[in-house]
C-alpha cells in the first residue's frame, strides 16, 4: 500500500493504562514500557501507545498521536486486535465509542441522512442493530421531510430510534470484533 494513502488516526481515547506493561509480556518489569491500550476516534483502530516518561493517563483521556510535537504520547507502538486488549480495556470499549460518537455527532448524524441501499433488499439503516424493515422507513420518512440535525432531532422525530449512539457504538463493537461481518460501516476491511 502507498504510503500517501495509508489512514492514520490523529487522536486516540484510553481504553486502558498498563504502568507497568501489558501484564502477558513475559520480560522482567524494568524491561518494559508503560503502555497505553486506546482506539482512533477517526477510524476505529485499536493501538497500542507507549507514553513519555513520567506521563500517566486515565481512562476515556483523548490524547494526540498525530505527527510533530505530542504532549503525552510519545509513539505508536502497534496496532491490535480486540483480543489484544486487556479486560479492562473490553469492558471500557462500548463506553468509549458512545463518548467518541457524541464528540463526533455531526458525523454519525449525516450517517442517518446519507445512508443508502446496500442491496436491492437491504438498507444500511437495517444494519444497525434494532433497527429493521419498519424503522427504516419511518427514518427514511422523516429525513425526505428534512435532514435529522442531531441526534435529539432523530429520536424526537423517529419513535423507536432512542439513544442513537449506543445504536451505532454496538454496530462498531460488532465491525471490531468481526462478528460474521459482511458490509462494513463504519471500519474499513483490512
Amino acid at each position: 500500500m502507498n504510503n500517501e494513502n495509508k489512514k492514520r488516526e490523529e487522536n486516540i481515547w484510553t481504553l486502558d493504562f498498563l504502568p507497568r506493561g501489558h501484564p502477558e509480556d513475559d520480560r522482567p518489569s524494568y524491561k518494559k514500557d508503560a503502555l497505553i491500550q486506546g482506539i482512533g476516534e477517526d477510524y476505529f483502530m485499536l493501538l497500542e501507545a507507549v507514553p513519555k516518561e513520567d506521563k500517566t493517563v486515565s481512562q476515556y483521556d483523548k490524547l494526540y498521536i498525530g505527527s510533530g510535537e505530542r504532549d503525552i504520547v510519545d509513539h505508536v507502538k502497534r496496532r491490535i486486535g480486540y483480543s489484544d486488549l486487556t479486560h479492562s480495556a473490553q469492558i471500557e470499549l462500548p463506553y468509549v465509542l458512545e463518548e467518541i460518537i457524541k464528540d463526533k455527532e455531526d458525523k454519525f448524524v449525516k450517517f442517518f441522512n446519507d445512508a443508502q441501499p446496500v442491496t436491492t433488499r437491504q438498507h444500511m439503516l437495517e444494519l444497525l442493530p434494532g433497527i429493521g424493515k419498519k424503522l427504516m422507513w419511518n427514518i427514511l420518512d422523516e429525513r425526505d421531510k428534512k435532514d435529522f440535525d442531531s441526534f435529539k432531532d432523530l429520536s424526537e422525530r423517529v419513535g423507536g430510534v432512542h439513544n442513537p449512539e449506543k445504536v451505532i457504538a454496538k454496530r462498531i463493537m460488532e465491525e471490531i470484533k468481526g462478528e460474521d461481518i459482511k458490509y462494513h460501516l463504519f471500519l474499513e476491511k483490512d
